[in-house]
């Protein structure tokens, strides 16, 4: 799907008139549900949601390093909300589900690196809420996960990790393509044989029509292209790859909004409640951590964007 179908989209979605339309369609195929109603009553809301997720976004964008990861997690928040109320026509049910549901451990402050840093996932709160409402999900592939971890699922810091010789994922086709193609090498380092591999990701592609190996390659040929991408599988925006993990502690089913959700989160906390670190670390750009954080943050918007009006995208669709 190319970014300015996202955009007309966004643009189509900033009156009530089209919100309501778009979000009467959404819900009148759920149960308990009077579509004309929670479409009138919602629509405000809605288009709120999305106006106020996008100026946090662009905002963003313009300010200084110190400021990005704040604004940037709060536009997330709120084009997350939006999605959400597509399916969760009652959304809040309860203040259990406002809470961010995440944790960030407190820093430790001897030899304290970004990358060796984690969260933990808490049962409730926005995070699993939408994780199970959006993604069908009821429980994420972890509890707590390392930033090093979430930073090597997306695609766009491959190139970054490479310079150092720490590629954590790897392209293995085009998303408009019907053909993938899988290091051979992938299979050591997952333990599995080629049977066993393919049934480990056959759950996540189109139908599978023929495989086979050659060129120290394992060739899968697709029914169709992918067209909603999901980890293990994640889209380079601008080279339009797909992109799967070189290694299977990086085999996770997480969509990859949610580690944009995870890596703002912890970067909003640090920026907001670790003055000394944050400060510091921008002002000397003395450590990896300056480089790593800043790639991230030049590629977090677009991908933002994009991801979540996908969803929406295909959500109008159904």
């Amino acid at each position: 799907m190319e970014k300015k179908t996202i955009e007309s989209l966004y643009t189509y979605l900033q009156t009530l008139k089209t919100s309501q339309t778009f979000l009467k369609n959404c819900y009148k195929d759920l149960p308990n549900s009077d579509a004309g109603l929670k479409s009138f009553e919602n629509s405000g809301t809605f288009m709120f949601y999305l106006d106020h997720g996008r100026i946090f976004l662009t905002e963003g964008e313009k300010v200084d390093i110190r400021l990005k990861p704040l604004l940037y997690f709060y536009g997330l928040v709120h084009l997350l909300k939006a999605c959400i109320l597509t399916n969760r026509p009652d959304y809040p049910e309860s203040t259990t589900v406002l809470a961010h549901g995440v944790t960030a451990r407190k820093r430790k402050k001897k030899n304290y690196t970004f990358t060796g840093d984690e969260v933990k996932i808490q049962q409730n709160g926005l995070f699993s809420y939408a994780y199970n409402h959006l993604f069908n999900a009821e429980v994420p592939p972890f509890q707590k996960v390392k930033m090093d971890t979430l930073l090597g699922l997306i695609p766009e810091m491959s190139d970054f990790f490479s310079y150092s010789r720490e590629e954590k994922s790897i392209s293995i086709g085009k998303k408009a393509a019907t053909d993938l193609n899988f290091p051979l090498h992938l299979l050591d380092s997952y333990h599995l044989t080629k049977a066993a591999f393919i049934q480990r990701v056959r759950v996540y592609l189109p139908a599978i029509l023929d495989t086979k190996t050659s060129n120290e390659q394992l060739h899968i040929k697709l029914e169709k292209p992918m067209q909603c991408i999901t980890g293990p599988f994640y889209l380079h925006l601008d080279k339009q790859e797909i992109y799967f993990p070189r290694s299977r502690d990086n085999f996770l089913s997480i969509h990859e909004i949610m580690v944009h959700y995870l890596l703002l989160y912890n970067l909003s906390m640090i920026s907001r409640y670790e003055t000394e670190y944050w400060g510091e670390l921008i002002s000397t750009k003395s450590e990896l951590d300056y480089a790593i954080i800043s790639h991230y943050l030049n590629v977090a918007a677009d991908k933002i964007s994009f991801l979540l009006g996908e969803w929406l995208f295909e959500r109008a669709l159904n």
